[in-house]
C-alpha cells in the first residue's frame, strides 16, 4: 500500500515536471509529491531496519514499542518541516 501511494506521488511529480513545466500550481505539487515519496521510502527503510537489524529488532520486536513509534514520529515531523520549508522556498511561483 505504501508503494502504491509513493507511485501516485511520483506520478504527480512527473506530471508537474514535464507537463506542467513547474509553473503555477505545479511547483508546490512537485515539491509536495517529491517530499511525500521520499518520506514514504524512508518510512519503509525504517520498518525494514527494525525488522532486519538485530539491535533494533531487540528494541521493538513487534514494531509497536516506543523506540519504533518515536523514530517514525520524529521522521514524520522532520519531513513535514522540510516539506513546509521547501514549499515556501521553491513552491512559490516565479516569473520565468
Amino acid at each position: 500500500m505504501v508503494g502504491v501511494i509513493s507511485l501516485i506521488a511520483l506520478g504527480v511529480t512527473t506530471l508537474a515536471l514535464y507537463a506542467g513545466k513547474l509553473s503555477g500550481p505545479w511547483r508546490p505539487a512537485f515539491v509536495i509529491g517529491a517530499t511525500l515519496a521520499l518520506y514514504l521510502n524512508v518510512f519503509v527503510g525504517i520498518v525494514q531496519a527494525f525488522q532486519k537489524l538485530p539491535p533494533l529488532k531487540q528494541l521493538a520486536p513487534t514494531q509497536t514499542e516506543p523506540p519504533f513509534v518515536v523514530t517514525q514520529v520524529v521522521t514524520l515531523v522532520v519531513f513535514a518541516a522540510l516539506g513546509v520549508f521547501a514549499v515556501r522556498r521553491f513552491g512559490a511561483s516565479r516569473a520565468a
